[in-house]
């Protein structure tokens, strides 16, 4: 980690202030944590870019300054499901049905955007018997396997203007917001068009605050750049041109669920934190990280020095930024359940991606899950193998 430079002017990509600060630097991380690697020489190759994160004073809105958009790839090489995880499955099923339920999406139309391989998208139109559009440049029709496949259409690109005039009765996006450095102007985009009386707006996507306050350096990487708060998500969507109905953090504080519709503003939602709220974690993130990632570097070097194999559990964000910021020399392999990663390699560190199974052979002494929200899925896979390592959480 460095100091971080002061700001070389710009305005706030959410609210267009001049009034940032930035709180927290660093230099040569992958530009991409998801892209599938083939072999360990082109994955410790792997391009780099710096990120320095810049809070806004004005609407606690926080981005990565640095951030260049061409350096990221999203293509069908990027692997961002989730989907193999039983308890992910069962938190996106129950985000489905809650939003069906909640706004009677009963053989309506969806639009996805940002729908990744279509997994959610599918859900919906299964759970709702509806009618869906997806959208996003990384999806692939070889992995679409769902009896609601007739009633789905995907686009594999970028939503820009040329697909401004899809709409339906739900706009949904999922994890993609995140991404997208303009992100006003994707709002603005989003809203044009939309009818106020039909169309309910549902947005998932990381919640910032825990990341601050946990000084959770493994949640900060360069393909995210835009970092959002309850507070500061809601009062972009009301600047452009939304309605806030509900906002609230779900999967242990690490999601927020925002729902809306076009239309005038109405009063702050009493999860809304204030922007000073958001300064003063930042101020603690920019104190604790660097104590953080020297603590856990201190754990790895002594597990090395005791003989103890470590391995860890999550091959995907999480577990590249975590790689990349503690060294990783004494971390042995990288497990995921997702089939499509094993046998890949991990961008900037070169670990290799096994699956569960590998380890009933090499027996680590220590598992460290890189999302405590899996402990308990991956406690009892360990079991299921007869591993007996130390299970640790980040």
């Amino acid at each position: 980690m460095r100091e971080p430079t002061t700001p070389l002017g710009g305005t706030c990509p959410s609210c267009g202030s001049s009034d940032l600060r930035p709180f927290h630097e660093q230099r040569g991380i992958p530009v991409n944590s998801c892209l599938l690697v083939d072999d360990r020489r082109a994955a410790l190759e792997f391009p780099t870019g710096d990120l320095r994160l810049d809070l806004c004073r004005s609407c606690g809105f926080v981005f990565n300054a640095l951030f260049e958009p061409q350096r990221a790839e999203y293509s069908p090489r990027y692997e961002e499901t989730q989907g193999f995880s039983p308890h992910f499955r069962r938190f996106a099923r129950d985000v489905a049905q809650g939003w069906i339920d909640r706004y009677d999406l009963r053989g309506r139309d969806i639009l996805e955007i940002g729908c990744g391989k279509g997994e959610f998208l599918a859900l919906m139109c299964e759970l709702g018997a509806n009618r869906g559009i997806g959208i996003d440049p990384g999806y692939r029709p070889d992995r679409m396997d769902s009896p609601a496949a007739s009633r789905m259409r995907f686009i594999a690109d970028f939503y820009g203007p040329a697909y401004a005039e899809l709409t339906g009765d739900a706009v949904v996006c999922r994890h993609t917001l995140e991404h997208i450095g303009p992100v006003a102007a994707f709002l603005r985009l989003v809203r044009d068009g939309l009818d106020p009386e039909r169309t309910v707006v549902l947005f998932e996507l990381p919640d910032t605050m825990r990341v601050l306050r946990e000084a959770a350096f493994w949640d900060v990487y360069y393909e995210h750049c835009s970092y959002f708060t309850a507070g500061s998500l809601a009062r972009l969507f009301r600047a452009t041109g939304f309605d806030v109905l509900d906002v609230a953090t779900v999967y242990g504080d690490q999601y927020l669920l925002l729902d809306a519709r076009p239309g005038p503003a109405s009063a702050p939602l009493p999860a809304e934190e204030t922007p000073a709220e958001v300064e003063a974690a930042a101020d603690h993130f920019a104190l604790a990280v660097d104590a953080t990632v020297a603590a856990w570097r201190s754990v790895l070097r002594g597990d090395a020095a005791a003989g103890r194999r470590a391995v860890i559990w999550g091959a995907g964000s999480k577990g590249v930024a975590f790689l990349t910021a503690v060294g990783g020399q004494q971390v042995s392999y990288a497990v995921d359940v997702n089939p499509h990663k094993q046998g890949k390699y991990m961008p900037g560190t070169g670990h290799l991606v096994v699956a569960p199974e590998f380890l009933k052979g090499y027996r680590p002494d220590v598992v460290i899950a890189m999302n405590a929200e899996y402990q308990a899925e991956i406690a009892a896979a360990l079991e299921a193998l007869g591993v007996d390592a130390e299970l640790r959480v980040l």
